[in-house]
């Protein structure tokens, strides 16, 4: 049996978790303290036993939203494969990403600039998105994809179509995140005609 640090029934995870999940349903901005502190049953104090500010729960949520992405660059990276095979590593990898922490890449996802924790995830997931594009334009150029279709356009519509599976997507549902992963493979590199 695990034993929970801090205060008794919630630590830290399980805190961001949960603000996650309010930040996702009412909206950063319009989530307040006392808010998360109604839905945990804790006094507001409680919860500063476990962060320093609800800047900290932002920073510490869209941290490891974009973590998950560094990873699937990372491995991108280490491979010695081709541009074409370093791409179908990075949208299987996302799409997992994706599926395995939908609510904390919904709140990357969403995020508008309106503080400094937000334009700081931003530019972190816009270097995701420039290295995107620039794995498709490698592929052109080695003759793996067409090259009439403009690399920066092509590549912010892959990533907008993965994620958009924080829309619909249900873990544990219908489909598991490699059946998932599946069939985004099949949408951006061979399409859906015969």
């Amino acid at each position: 049996m695990t034993v929970k640090q801090g205060r008794p029934g919630y630590n830290r995870e399980d805190i961001l978790r949960i603000a996650v999940q309010e930040f996702n349903a009412h909206g950063y901005e319009a989530t307040s303290m006392g808010d998360l502190a109604k839905v945990l049953g804790l006094s507001k104090s409680a919860i500063y036993h476990h962060i320093s500010s609800k800047e900290d729960l932002l920073k510490s949520a869209t941290d490891k939203a974009l973590t998950l992405l560094d990873s699937v660059v990372a491995e991108c990276e280490e491979s010695e494969a081709s541009a074409i095979e370093r791409l179908h590593i990075l949208v299987r990898g996302t799409t997992a990403a994706l599926c395995a922490e939908a609510q904390y890449v919904t709140l990357l996802i969403r995020l508008r600039g309106n503080s400094e924790v937000e334009l700081a995830a931003l530019a972190r997931r816009r270097e995701f998105t420039n290295y995107l594009v620039s794995l498709v334009a490698e592929a052109q150029g080695e003759g793996a994809l067409r090259s009439e279709v403009d690399s920066a356009v092509a590549g912010r519509l892959l990533f907008g179509m993965i994620n958009s599976l924080v829309e619909w997507y249900v873990p544990g549902g219908r489909l598991d995140s490699d059946q998932v992963a599946n069939i985004v493979e099949v949408m951006v590199f061979k399409g859906l005609q015969l």
